[in-house]
């Protein structure tokens, strides 16, 4: 297949299997949610630490919390908390599994389904590649780089975040040669490092024919970038709602109504990046078959 004809396919498979789209959307809510999370505390820790306020504690807000609310309430509002944040970090390692499994299927014309079982066997390989590229996340920098401003001796500070950003560069680097790990970890139940081996190896073999990953990149910066807009919007939209209410309710409802509204823009949000994720994923795993179909350029004779 031409790099055209792959990217029509995985769209059309997109279109095609609500399966992969439920998967993807799941994904992209959980993600979508934690980022959010992380947003937050760090406009508060940032808030803290340019405004003059004084320096901001890692646990200033759930402090704030039990001085002002019941302890039963307390209890409750932070086991949730701990409890969502497990699900936000491990649920987005599940569904990729489904995800690259279910594509594959539809590209093959078998059944698509099973994606639970796809997502449960292949759970803990793609975790840990997922880990071995943990410092690849923008987020990720944010958070680090929030943690070195505020604990960090200040004449280490500018040294410590120059060795962050290298090594996330590094790290999209070695990212961009493992495109093909997770693929193989489920399609065709290779171990962990082999996977590693096979993508960086199908890269080198064949990065002229992936010229084309220059319009998936493309997508994914796209999505990157809304993905950005609406992490940074929906905060702002709730706070505003909020404060609005404030004026003419109680805080206990200006505050509910707002993480209701918050909520929905949430669903609404993952909605579309439910597509788009869906779409980059199949795309990759349609090249990987495509590719570790062809004979390896280092082999002669078979």
């Amino acid at each position: 297949m031409t790099p055209r004809e792959i990217i029509a396919e995985a769209w059309a498979i997109t279109k095609r299997e609500v399966s992969i789209r439920r998967w993807a959307f799941t994904s992209s809510f959980f993600e979508t949610l934690l980022s959010l999370k992380l947003l937050i505390y760090q406009i508060y820790f940032a808030w803290k630490y340019f405004g003059g306020a004084g320096g901001a504690g890692f646990f200033d807000v759930e402090i704030l919390l039990y001085q002002r609310i019941p302890f039963w309430a307390f209890a409750t509002i932070i086991t949730i908390f701990i409890l969502m944040v497990l699900i936000e970090l491990f649920i987005p390692h599940l569904c990729l599994g489904a995800i690259i499994g279910l594509g594959a299927k539809a590209h093959r014309k078998e059944e698509v389904r099973g994606g639970l079982v796809l997502a449960l066997y292949n759970f803990f390989p793609i975790f840990a590649i997922h880990e071995l590229l943990v410092l690849s996340g923008f987020s990720t920098l944010v958070t680090a780089s929030s943690v070195i401003l505020r604990y960090i001796d200040p004449a280490l500070t500018r040294p410590s975040i120059g060795m962050l950003v290298t090594l996330f560069v590094v790290t999209n680097i070695l990212k961009f040669f493992l495109s093909f790990a997770e693929e193989g970890v489920v399609i065709r139940k290779h171990g962990l490092f082999n996977s590693i081996g096979r993508s960086f190896k199908l890269i080198v073999s064949h990065l002229s024919h992936i010229m084309f990953l220059l319009l998936l990149l493309f997508v994914i910066s796209l999505r990157v970038l809304i993905n950005t807009l609406m992490v940074l919007l929906i905060p702002g939209i709730v706070i505003g709602i909020a404060f609005v209410l404030a004026l003419f309710f109680s805080a206990i409802i200006s505050y509910v109504v707002a993480g209701i509204v918050g909520l929905i823009l949430i669903f609404i949000a993952s909605y579309f990046f439910a597509y788009l994720h869906a779409f980059k994923q199949t795309v990759w795993t349609l090249t990987y078959m495509e590719l570790s179909a062809q004979k390896d350029l280092d082999i002669i004779e078979m």
